[in-house]
């Protein structure tokens, strides 16, 4: 799903100056064995720009109806920042983990998500590849996301994905993931569904007092109830 500006003009400017503060560290320390074997980019260490950056990013997250809607979210894992070079800076094909080392504890990985910071046009190169099933000869089926800078890509956890080489400029990215409330793709695409549906109901049928329709009351009601069967808390 494509989340569009979910960081403004303004704070794009102030994690651009975040991220010029560095400290960079290599980026195959947070990897595990399979992934770091095909990863080749740097990542931004511990540090106040990593801090204020992380804030910065969660309190895009917090006001994003759509994205709360198609995640649910019970816990996100605190955003990590990288960056890929035009010396040919990439990532190979991977899967991330299931399972995620979390402040509150385990965190699982339902959900990943990528957060552009680098206008497109600024680099060549540092696409974000996703696999979807067989393409053609067998061969896997590739999407790629070069999205605005202030926009994010919010995909399942366990897609087979990985970054095209950077040939030109930098591509600056902040990723993380998030366990949601709902841990089955189906159930949380159906609520998400009925959440847009319901808010175009209520759009169109509001009363001059500010009241919903019938209709929209009990829609709601079943929204919940089934939120209330699926969720995990």
């Amino acid at each position: 799903m494509h989340l569009p500006a979910l960081l403004s003009a303004e704070e794009l400017a102030q994690a651009r100056h975040w991220l010029t503060q560095g400290p960079w560290a290599d980026g195959r320390a947070t990897a595990g064995p399979q992934a770091a074997a095909v990863k080749r980019n740097a990542q931004l260490a511990e540090g106040p720009a990593a801090q204020a950056l992380r804030a910065l990013v969660m309190q895009a997250l917090e006001r994003c109806p759509l994205f709360l809607s198609a995640a649910l979210p019970r816990r996100v894992l605190p955003p990590a920042f990288n960056r890929y070079r035009g010396t040919g800076d990439a990532y190979g094909p991977h899967v991330d983990q299931a399972i995620r080392q979390h402040p509150g504890g385990p965190l699982r990985a339902d959900l990943s998500c990528t957060l552009f910071l680098s206008d497109p046009g600024s680099y060549d190169g540092g696409e974000l590849l996703m696999q979807s099933g067989a393409g053609t000869r067998g061969a896997p089926a590739q999407q790629a996301m070069k999205l605005a800078a202030g926009d994010a890509w919010l995909y399942p956890a366990n897609t087979v994905h990985s970054v095209a080489p950077v040939t030109h400029g930098e591509r600056l990215a902040a990723f993380f993931w998030v366990e949601s409330l709902v841990p089955r793709a189906e159930e949380r695409q159906l609520l998400h569904e009925m959440d847009l549906a319901l808010t175009r109901l209520r759009q169109r049928d509001i009363d001059s007092a500010g009241a919903e329709s019938a209709e929209a009351v009990a829609l709601t009601g079943s929204y919940h109830n089934l939120l209330r069967l699926w969720a995990r808390t």
